[in-house]
């Protein structure tokens, strides 16, 4: 996006180089990384920067309106609801699309957002060693909000420990060390000293909940959560009826709970009206289709990770939808092919993290990551057997 600095990467760019750089990475935690990793960051100016954040703060604004709870009270699923939601999410992930708008200029466009964690951890080992092989100018950082490395895992640890102890906090996640995020769970573990814990190996007394911490029964105050629901329901009957422990009533504090994946998702996107953000319809909520529709994308409110999504939808795909209050019809945006590789250019996504603290008004900017792709949408089927593709994380401009 920075077209001399582009140049000058492509140019002092070798094999050789990204293979010591893949070496030095994957030995942070053999086997770990289950994704490509992309020979590139992605390098941005000031004024996208600023692009972004204004979304954010935007949605931001919606988001802490006190009335905010009532107007997302449907988002969450009749049978999803669990005991204990606490005022706010303590994560937000923003996913941006660099786009091309009508006049051929770069702009961001929201693609979606999140009340969930993602790879917080892991960006941050990712940064130590790109910079370890590939030369970074002085004035571009990963970091958002004033941070710098020290100050970001400063702000990540106060967030995931709140009052308590490492041992007393646990990552949670279904069978984490066979999930391809794991690469995040173990540097997680490294910068705060939070265990992932699988969801099997709970232990319930009354109305507190215990995990085996080296051999030694220990109390979790506090649920660092990265349990999703639909991943959930897919599993065993066993793991699912070791699941219902999540809806009773518990002696924890979550971070974040559940309930903000649901608030804070697609739910919240027909609410916002801001140039960087396609606009976005309840399906019941239309009167009448858009004549153009097949500039929009019809996508489910309650699925995880693209699942279900009408990329060229017609007017028979919106006949054929039986519950039309659980879908959103959002405008389409063009991916622009924007990193120059040394064969076709790049699309690339950015998600932004918003980090909220016990006390603080408001979230703030503080990391991110990237996903370079070449194919029709971005995501691995679309991008096998292609380089230059896979994930990465943007270097803002300061």
């Amino acid at each position: 996006m920075v077209p001399a600095i582009r140049k000058q990467f492509n140019a002092d760019f070798t094999n050789e180089k990204y293979q010591a750089f893949l070496k030095e990475l994957h030995a942070a935690h053999p086997g770990a990384i289950q994704f490509r990793v992309a020979e590139t960051a992605v390098f941005v100016p000031k004024a996208f920067t600023k692009k972004m954040l204004d979304a954010c703060e935007s949605i931001v604004d919606a988001i802490t309106d006190p009335k905010f709870k009532e107007v997302t009270k449907n988002a969450i699923p009749k049978n999803l609801q669990v005991p204990g939601e606490n005022d706010h999410s303590h994560f937000i992930a923003f996913d941006f699309g660099i786009c091309i708008n009508e006049a051929g200029a770069y702009e961001p466009q929201l693609i979606e957002m999140q009340g969930f964690p993602t790879l917080f951890a892991y960006e941050i080992t990712l940064d130590d060693i790109f910079r370890k092989h590939f030369d970074v100018p002085a004035n571009y950082s990963a970091y958002l909000g004033g941070h710098n490395k020290n100050s970001y895992i400063h702000h990540f640890k106060e967030i995931i420990l709140g009052s308590h102890s490492p041992e007393n906090v646990i990552l949670l996640e279904i069978f984490p060390h066979e999930q391809k995020t794991r690469i995040d769970f173990y540097c997680t573990e490294d910068y705060t000293g939070v265990k992932p814990v699988c969801l099997t190996d709970l232990i319930r007394e009354g109305k507190k909940l215990y995990y085996l911490n080296k051999g030694k029964k220990t109390e979790i105050k506090r649920i660092y959560n990265r349990v999703i629901f639909d991943d959930l329901f897919q599993q065993t009957p066993e793991v699912k009826e070791k699941g219902r422990i999540l809806f009773e009533e518990l002696d924890v504090e979550w971070i974040p709970h559940p309930a903000w994946f649901y608030r804070i998702s697609k739910y919240t996107l027909p609410l916002i009206r801001h140039p960087y953000v396609p606009a976005t319809f309840f399906l019941n909520e239309i009167t009448e289709l858009p004549a153009d529709l097949e500039n929009f994308v019809l996508k489910p409110l309650f699925s995880f990770a693209g699942q279900g999504v009408v990329i060229d939808v017609t007017k028979e795909d919106i006949e054929k939808v039986k519950d039309p209050e659980n879908w959103i019809l959002q405008r389409k945006v063009k991916y622009a092919d924007v990193i120059e590789t040394p064969d076709v250019p790049a699309k690339a996504e950015i998600r932004l993290f918003y980090f909220w603290k016990d006390g603080q008004t408001r979230p703030v900017p503080a990391n991110n990551l990237s996903r370079l792709s070449k194919g029709k949408m971005i995501g691995v089927r679309y991008n096998k057997d292609k380089e230059w593709v896979g994930g990465s994380y943007c270097l803002f401009e300061q």
